[in-house]
């Protein structure tokens, strides 16, 4: 009888093993999004972001609580794929206009009013399990290990993508929170930087430093100063920067010569 018992349990093992080999072998034959920017694409293992996987989005600077850059980033990805989207909230501070001039029109976004982590991560779950959706989002402060593992199963059933955006309302929480170790594929944060543009009318297109501070399969992390998208939705190196000529390294005087 411990002899049958354990062939058993070699079976169940072996059948394990290959229905994750099955999983893995379908995730990694998920679209990418590619962000339209070359070198940032080329950091990418997959070419972009994987869709039917987790990623998180975060946002440093003195206005980090709100979100509002991780929400741009977010939306501008969004407006790249295809398809209604799930967009649990944390909050009523979310700006549809600004959604729009990322190229992510209104019409498409389901919204949730989850008002705590207790809630939106099920809620994220439930939009992952619903095919017919582009994207699943979640404003979340805490992300634990297991509900990361979770989200990013479900995604990788459907192939639908997952976003979950980073807010902390207290230095406290956002220590916690970046320490917290998740299954998320990839993990970014953004953070204002000032730009260089000419005065047009309106509002100048916003400059971004984007970080990329996790990818799984990439070398190390990175970071590139890069224009806010624009109305489709697209990331741009500053034509400023891109353009110019490397910089020679100044010439020291000699010592010795008067």
């Amino acid at each position: 009888m411990p002899e049958a018992a354990n062939e058993r349990d070699d079976r169940l093992f072996r059948l394990r093993r290959q229905l994750d080999d099955l999983v893995r072998d379908r995730v990694r034959q998920r679209p990418a999004l590619a962000f339209g920017v070359p070198d940032l694409d080329a950091h990418l293992p997959t070419g972009g972001l994987r869709c039917g996987a987790l990623h998180e989005v975060s946002e440093a600077g003195a206005a980090a609580e709100y979100g509002a850059l991780a929400a741009l980033f977010t939306a501008g990805i969004l407006a790249r794929l295809p398809g209604p989207v799930l967009w649990c909230l944390s909050g009523r501070d979310l700006f549809a206009p600004s959604l729009v001039g990322v190229g992510l029109m209104p019409s498409r976004v389901v919204f949730a009013e989850t008002w705590n982590d207790a809630e939106v991560l099920p809620a994220m779950e439930e939009g992952l399990h619903t095919r017919g959706l582009a994207a699943v989002v979640g404003e979340v402060s805490r992300l634990e290990l297991t509900a990361s593992r979770r989200l990013q199963l479900a995604a990788e059933r459907t192939g639908i993508m997952a976003l979950a955006i980073r807010r902390w309302r207290t230095g406290t929480a956002r220590t916690a929170g970046e320490g917290e170790p998740t299954v998320a594929l990839t993990r970014w944060r953004v953070s204002p930087q000032p730009g260089t543009g000419p005065p047009l009318p309106g509002l100048p297109r916003a400059r971004w430093l984007v970080e990329l501070t996790r990818a799984r399969g990439a070398d190390a992390p990175h970071s590139w100063i890069l224009d806010a998208p624009d109305a489709t939705g697209r990331l741009r190196l500053p034509a400023d920067l891109g353009d110019r000529p490397v910089a020679t390294p100044e010439r020291l005087p000699r010592a010795g010569v008067g």
